[in-house]
């Protein structure tokens, strides 16, 4: 709703007042229009009016947008304490003011003991408990019950052991009520919370099944083609082996119809004597070595037979 404009130190530009309550602006808020308003001033009028404080358009709420070149800017002003009319002198840049009331000697607070309602500076409080509240503790109930005195019980001898217990009682069990209470908020929030781990531990498990059989497939595809490729080099090197046979060429025109060439050892095979000899290098169309049961590129010619027939 702003800050009150004597809090602070020297003139405030008046492009930092607000619209509306002509104070400050806390929390600036801009219109559609250009108008600029504390949030806590702008947002109820607006959600009520469903316009403009200016009364120049129709806006909504979700029209309004922060303006935070300028909240920073007021953040940076000097401001007296929250606590000034209560005697502190403190003047803090406005950014820090949070975190100084807070700390502040004079912030007001009541009195952390039992029974006690008075109102005081943060900084009388310790002397106040220790030395002059009448509800501070001076000892223990010598007739009974045990229980804590007040100084003021002390001082009127209005001590009743029954009535003591029974408050004491009283506030166990209220203690009690409010931890049961407190316990099964808990329980509810625990049940919820394993309900949900466990739907995402179904989830994460249904999708580990689910990638373990696509895995499942494609290793059983590999394992088809690894034994596909298997199969078919045992045949390649079945049908590679060798075998000797007989081949009857006719000479015509003094050329038998294919290219040799002579083979040499090779000096990274250990078997160096299947490198060696005469192979077939090329086989001529249409010649003599070109049939169904002829040479073969690479085959190797053991022996030549020639005949000669008579005229």
């Amino acid at each position: 709703m702003g800050f009150e404009l004597d809090r602070f130190k020297g003139t405030v530009d008046p492009d930092f007042k607000c619209n509306l309550c002509n104070k400050v602006l806390e929390d600036p808020l801009t219109t559609p229009c250009g108008h600029v308003f504390c949030s806590g001033c702008v947002l109820p009028w607006v959600v009520q009016q469903s316009s403009c404080p200016v009364k120049c358009q129709r806006i909504s709420a979700k029209e309004l947008n922060h303006v935070l070149p300028l909240k920073n800017l007021i953040l940076k002003l000097e401001i007296k304490c929250d606590n000034h009319a209560r005697g502190c002198d403190a003047v803090v840049k406005l950014q820090h003011l949070p975190e100084h009331t807070e700390m502040c000697d004079y912030t007001p607070a009541k009195c952390r003991n039992k029974g006690c309602t008075e109102v005081l500076s943060l900084g009388d409080m310790d002397a106040h408990m220790r030395e002059t509240c009448d509800c501070r503790p001076v000892g223990l109930c010598e007739s009974g019950c045990g229980l804590m005195l007040t100084l003021r019980e002390q001082r009127l001898k209005s001590h009743c052991c029954l009535r003591t217990l029974k408050a004491h009682n009283s506030a166990l069990q209220c203690k009690i009520i409010s931890l049961d209470r407190e316990f099964k908020q808990q329980t509810i929030k625990a049940n919820k919370r394993e309900k949900a781990l466990l739907a995402q531990l179904s989830e994460v498990h249904s999708e580990l099944q689910m990638t373990a059989l696509k895995y499942q497939k494609k290793f059983t595809e590999y394992s088809e083609r690894i034994d596909s490729l298997t199969k078919t080099v045992a045949f390649s090197c079945k049908e590679g082996e060798t075998k000797s046979a007989t081949v009857v060429l006719l000479r015509e025109g003094g050329s038998l119809g294919f290219n040799i060439i002579g083979g040499r050892p090779c000096a990274d095979d250990n078997d160096s004597t299947s490198n060696e000899g005469i192979f077939v290098s090329k086989i001529i169309e249409e010649g003599p070595a070109d049939k169904e049961e002829g040479l073969q590129i690479h085959d190797r010619i053991i022996e030549v037979c020639v005949s000669y027939g008579g005229s």
